[in-house]
């Protein structure tokens, strides 16, 4: 068994360029939770063909700012897709939020949305389906195994780069260009 020494909550997993596993291939992945027990995560990188206005015409709920209604919906990760994620700055007064830190929440209920499309939520959002969960030592596991980059958190990276430059930044924000990472391990 590997031993949790460090928890990587508001980290960035990093997919290294050898990942196979088409769910986290070149993605970055927020770490909300970790702890012996295991982790949870939201991917950051990773836009769904919905948006929002998509989401909330399911939920009978109003849009009244086309702006919002516009904002893309990101797969979040393979466990209970069905469910919504709200990643965002200022913890605010919602029914359901676990706050990563004084600058990032992780909101799941409903009141966030309604308080979106009027125009009263969050100003930073990153709605996601799904999140990427980990049981106890797999993701020290899959890191120990070369899987996984980690690297504090940048909530400019979630929030202000375009989805598309978030892998490559995420590892420039440790001083690693990704690209000349091999896919092969460094063990001998």
């Amino acid at each position: 068994m590997i031993e949790v020494d460090v928890n990587l909550t508001n980290h960035f997993l990093i997919a290294m360029p050898g990942m196979a596993d088409p769910f986290f291939a070149k993605t970055v992945t927020y770490l909300c939770q970790h702890s012996e027990e295991g982790a949870l995560g939201i991917i950051v990188n990773r836009p769904s063909d919905l948006t929002l206005s998509d989401i909330m015409q399911q939920m009978n709920i109003e849009v009244r700012e086309p702006e919002m209604g516009n904002t893309p919906v990101y797969f979040g990760g393979p466990v209970q897709p069905e469910r919504g994620f709200v990643l965002h700055d200022a913890p605010g007064q919602w029914d359901t939020t676990l706050q990563v830190t004084e600058g990032i929440s992780l909101t799941t209920s409903r009141d966030i949305l309604e308080a979106m499309a009027r125009g009263e939520g969050p100003k930073k959002v990153l709605v996601a389906l799904g999140y990427a969960g980990w049981s106890k030592g797999q993701l020290e596991r899959e890191i120990v195994e070369n899987a996984w980059l980690n690297a504090p958190a940048d909530k400019n990276i979630i929030f202000e780069h375009p989805s598309a430059q978030r892998w490559r930044a995420a590892a420039e924000s440790v001083g690693i260009d990704i690209s000349l990472l091999t896919t092969q391990a460094g063990h001998g």
